[in-house]
């Protein structure tokens, strides 16, 4: 299988590239980035044979069997489209883009050319994931009817790339960190179907601050929302609640977490329990040591290339799946910008 990487940055040279050189038969054999300098040192830095700054020449010339699209969400759907057409598999960062018009599309294209389109979404390949959602399969915790998701930084704006462009990336703290518990949620709960989305969201730190836990940023440039809470209403009668931001006065310097209630049980994915009331006392039914963080990112890039070499692999967020988070994600900021709930 040969790879081809757009976007010649940090998530390219940590995630994508090593977890695809550690796959037999696997190989890199170009980069993509629009500023040739860039392009050029990120190949030689990573012995790439090919560095491009056209995309169409680099698919015309290289005819990769994959392409890891890792740009800023801007661009995800060009790029992604562009790769399908060419007859690439292709793995996306997250999210899918920033509008799910654009989701869409690049879902339909896919299925039309029965290729693989799959998102990094890496928290659903941890232990606690794949534990927790046969746990809720089998029924250990009966009905769920309600879950409570966070994705919280006290002081986390990113300091670095793009983080606080919403033109560029689409929004802050819900878009980057948050979206991620959403697609965990709904994955271990299997996707139930939603009826309604309430938000509200908020921007009382970042054009106020310059610094934080991250590093520091231009407040003059902040465009994004430092916190959104949003609830989710599903069909089924069940409720979501979501938490997420950049910068919060809370105590906790973050949390990034999912707690479950069904009728039988309650559950948490980090550090994985799960948990029942007999007299007023704390039972617990299920538990798992500290969470598991080191191998989820080659978990997702190895299960994408599973796929594409005919497995029947579950595990990954494909093109359908990604679509119904991207509704979510724009529902839950068009609800918080004109102070209506969205119905879907």
């Amino acid at each position: 299988m040969r790879v081809a990487i757009i976007g010649g940055g940090d998530v390219a040279e940590t995630k994508h590239l090593p977890n695809y050189r550690s796959y037999e038969g696997v190989e890199v054999v170009a980069v993509l980035n629009r500023r040739e300098e860039k392009a050029r040192s990120f190949a030689e830095r990573n012995q790439i044979a090919h560095a491009y700054t056209d995309l169409e020449d680099m698919l015309s010339t290289e005819k990769p069997d994959i392409v890891s699209v890792c740009t800023p969400n801007k661009y995800h759907y060009h790029h992604v489209m562009e790769a399908l057409r060419a007859n690439c598999h292709v793995l996306c960062e997250k999210p899918p883009s920033i509008a799910a018009s654009e989701a869409k599309e690049m879902n339909d294209l896919a299925k039309e050319k029965n290729l693989v389109l799959a998102y990094n979404f890496q928290h659903r390949f941890s232990e606690e994931t794949a534990m927790l959602r046969n746990k809720v399969q089998e029924g250990m915790l009966g009905g769920i009817y309600y879950a409570k998701l966070s994705a919280l930084r006290r002081s986390g704006v990113p300091g670095w790339g793009n983080f606080i462009s919403k033109d560029l990336q689409g929004g802050g703290p819900l878009i980057d960190i948050g979206i991620h518990m959403l697609d965990s949620a709904f994955f271990i709960m299997g996707f139930p179907e939603v009826k309604k989305v309430t938000a509200n969201m908020f921007q009382k730190i970042g054009p106020y601050k310059s610094e934080g836990s991250f590093g520091t940023w231009n407040p003059e440039k902040y465009e994004v929302e430092d916190s959104l809470f949003g609830t989710i209403e599903l069909k089924n009668g069940g409720l979501i609640q979501i938490d997420t931001s950049f910068a919060l006065h809370m105590k906790q310097t973050k949390k990034l977490n999912i707690e479950f209630a069904g009728d039988q049980a309650g559950a948490t994915l980090y550090p994985l329990e799960i948990y029942t009331d007999e007299k007023g006392e704390l039972v617990s039914l299920y538990e798992k040591g500290p969470a598991d963080t080191d191998d989820r990112e080659r978990l997702s890039i190895h299960s994408f290339i599973h796929k594409c070499l005919g497995s029947q692999e579950e595990w990954i967020t494909n093109g359908a799946e990604g679509y119904e988070i991207q509704k979510l994600v724009e529902a839950l900021y068009r609800s918080a910008e004109i102070g209506e709930s969205i119905y879907l």
